[in-house]
């Protein structure tokens, strides 16, 4: 059998296995493999022909794996030090992993040097990880010999019929789905970062467990560059930074909603600006829809039967209202209101407003993971010949914005979850115009199999900021589904009513989140354009506060967000503020300053200063502004 890794044409016999292609393929350090979707162990056999690729560490699906592995290291070492340890579930991600456990007694971080410790050992002894598939009746009678009650909680809630899979390391033996590596050996060094309370399956009214987390790496360098990461990511914390710049902030009698500062709403409004005026060129048009509806809306839209759970939902006057999480229903009784023709399509519906979804209280995250949020959403509609200019259009779109930011990103195609809607030919047809769409835009992207939305496949796309990590932010969703639910139509050329086709889609993702995430890449010092306060006067004492007010009120005449420092302190002690506040541009005046009618500008992050007259630096600042220029000081040199 032929199979393709890394562009290479290997031929693998009958029965050999993933492990053997990457030694074929000279593949270093392989830990799992990726096939058709799907993430197969090194010791699982080739089934198939064509593409395979071989993963690494490098690869967010091998850090996946070598993490699921290290997640059962330390349940073995915790089991060990602890006996009588309940294990209840243990998911793991690129980033690290963790494990719910109910344990003897509380553990703290004074504890973890003995669990890595132990952990050191299981992975040494390079112990192979074993898959077995057993029946259900046999996994009921192995974890109830050993105590494990959350497991049992977990495999009698299967079928009679379910064939279950466990795995085993020495002594140790977990259910477990998979994937895996395929011994302990490649884990050489962990750390375990936290440890925290967990409700049973989310459930306030069940145990609470004991979560700890952790990380692990094929080298200690490597863990060493991580944990620098994290401390960077501490300083960065848009929660933190939220409330020193004065940004926004929560209050528990409002969970999940922000609370937008004067400065923060600046912020707010410059992005939603920003997206107005970029729509507006693509010739979209913006509209307004209630933000509560009737369970009728959201029956048609199959919302009521498929995301009822993450809705606020109110009872008012005996009648039973939702909260609504997304315009799209809205939008869809707007495009039904009028008749339209052929000629009228594309028709391009943008909307700015309030939406609501239910987050567990455990999950909210300041702005990463809110229950109030706007979006800059908008759904077109199409016809079907128009789909691949649409879609390619989206991603022009999704390219300049992200461009203004210095944003890197990369891209996958969700496609048809378990839970549906509509007929598996029309999925198929909106999966495959996604795909192609993609392939002409150039845009390599990954397949993420299973996870796009109930009416339609989806791109998802996750912007990389300034430390390296992956943001899930924009989405592009071509759907089929709700033009039949709604019975939406056109004229069609021919006189005949035809469906149109849909597309969802969201650039920034919600607002609120993209504010957070360009907190964290900036670290708080934003571009000149986005920033609170553009630029600070910065009298160097009493008698030269009227020059600083006149220089400031010039340059608010041309539209900068300008401020005064008047307080009677030293200059010293006012840079320092203003440094702290990350202002991009400082400007001290004293006496030569007035007299010749300039001002000593220093940017943000630099020692020098330079003295401008106080016109050119005005007209260069609102150049600086009016191009959204990344970098500070782009057009000073001009001046």
């Amino acid at each position: 059998m032929d199979v393709q890794v890394d562009g290479k044409e290997i031929a693998v016999a009958a029965g050999a296995s993933y492990g053997d292609a990457a030694r074929l393929a000279q593949v270093q350090e392989p830990l799992a493999a990726r096939q058709n979707g799907e993430i197969r162990e090194l010791g699982q056999p080739v089934t198939d022909a064509g593409q395979v690729d071989i993963l690494t560490f490098a690869d967010p699906d091998g850090r996946t794996v070598f993490h699921h592995t290290s997640t059962h290291i330390m349940a073995q070492a915790v089991r060990r030090l602890y006996p009588g340890a309940r294990l209840a579930i243990g998911p793991a991600d690129p980033d690290g992993f963790f494990y719910d456990m109910e344990l003897p007694r509380q553990l703290g971080p004074e504890d973890f040097a003995a669990i890595e410790a132990e952990m050191a050992k299981i992975a040494a002894a390079d112990y192979p990880v074993v898959r077995e598939v057993i029946s259900r009746q046999a996994a009921i009678e192995l974890f109830s010999a050993l105590g494990e009650t959350y497991k049992l909680e977990i495999i009698e809630r299967l079928p009679e019929d379910a064939q279950i899979s466990i795995y085993r390391q020495g002594e140790f033996v977990d259910l477990c789905r998979g994937p895996h590596l395929a011994s302990t050996g490649p884990v050489k060094a962990v750390k375990l970062l936290s440890v925290a309370g967990a409700y049973w399956a989310g459930d306030e009214s069940r145990p609470m467990l004991q979560r700890l987390y952790g990380t692990s790496f094929p080298s200690e360098a490597g863990l060493e560059a991580h944990l620098r990461l994290l401390e960077e990511a501490k300083r960065r914390d848009h929660r933190r930074l939220g409330r020193e710049l004065d940004l926004f902030t929560f209050h528990d009698v409002a969970p999940g909603f922000a609370f937008w500062q004067p400065n923060g709403t600046i912020l707010y409004h410059e992005l939603e600006q920003f997206s107005r005026e970029v729509q507006q060129r693509y010739g979209y048009q913006e509209v307004m829809t209630p933000w509560i509806f009737r369970p009728d809306l959201w029956q048609t839209s199959g919302h009521w039967g498929h995301y009822k759970e993450n809705m606020f939902v109110v009872e008012s006057e005996d009648e039973v209202v939702a909260l609504k999480p997304m315009n799209c229903p809205g939008h869809c009784l707007m495009f039904s209101e009028s008749v339209r023709s052929y000629r009228d399509l594309p028709i391009k519906f943008a909307e700015y407003g309030p939406l609501s979804r239910f987050e567990r209280s455990g999950t909210l995250h300041g702005l990463l993971r809110v229950r109030g949020f706007h979006q800059d959403d908008a759904h077109i509609f199409l016809r079907e010949d128009q789909i691949g200019a649409g879609i390619a259009e989206v991603l022009e779109i999704i390219s300049v914005i992200y461009g203004a930011f210095g944003l890197q990103y990369r891209v996958e195609l969700s496609t048809r979850p378990e839970e549906f809607l509509g007929e598996i030919e029309l999925w198929n047809r909106a999966e495959g115009e996604l795909a192609a769409a993609l392939d002409r835009a150039g845009l390599t992207y990954r397949v993420n199999e299973g996870d796009g939305a109930f009416y339609g496949p989806k791109i998802d796309v996750h912007v990389i900021d300034a430390l390296g990590r992956n943001w899930q932010c924009a989405t592009v969703q071509l759907d089929f589904q709700f033009p039949l639910r709604f019975e939406l139509e056109y004229r069609d050329q021919d006189g005949k009513a035809k469906r149109p086709v849909m597309v969802h889609r969201a650039i920034f993702g919600s607002i609120e989140r993209f504010l957070g995430i360009l907190v964290e890449h900036f670290a708080g010092a934003f571009p000149t354009w986005l920033s609170p306060q553009q630029a600070r006067v910065l009298p160097v004492s009493d008698r030269h506060a009227a020059y600083a007010q006149e220089v400031e009120a010039v340059l608010r005449a041309r539209g900068i967000r300008a401020g005064s420092d008047l307080r009677d302190e030293k200059l010293g002690y006012k840079i320092r503020a203003a440094q702290t506040d990350k202002v991009p541009y400082l400007l001290v005046v004293g006496d030569r300053e007035a007299a010749d009618g300039t001002v000593s500008v220093r940017a943000r992050g630099e020692q020098a200063s330079r003295t401008l007259p106080q016109a050119a630096f005005g007209q260069a600042l609102e150049q600086e502004v009016r191009t959204r220029a990344l970098r500070l000081g782009a057009h000073l040199l001009e001046a």
